[in-house]
């Protein structure tokens, strides 16, 4: 259910703006996205398990605060990251 290591290294990589980041907005958002992207999968199985529900749901929010943040400080790299990760229109 947890993100392998690989993964985690490999989105990283892929997102991080300069060597070593892994703090930034771009790489925290896409961190959450694939969270998100598991969690959902699980519960699409199971649907009565309220407290995955529960943390899909704080997931979501804080990636929403994120992408806020985003957007406000830098356009040209909140648009970047959303076309990347394919969240909006």
């Amino acid at each position: 259910m947890a993100i392998t290591k690989e993964r985690k290294t490999q989105i990283i990589t892929e997102f991080k703006r300069t060597e070593g980041d892994t703090g930034s907005p771009e790489v925290q958002i896409a961190l959450l996205t694939a969270r998100i992207t598991e969690l959902t999968e699980h519960m699409r199985h199971h649907k009565k398990d309220h407290s995955s529900r529960r943390g899909l749901l704080k997931l979501v929010n804080n990636r929403a605060r994120l992408l806020n943040y985003l957007r406000d400080s830098d356009r040209n790299r909140y648009l970047a990251v959303i076309q990347k990760l394919g969240l909006r229109k």
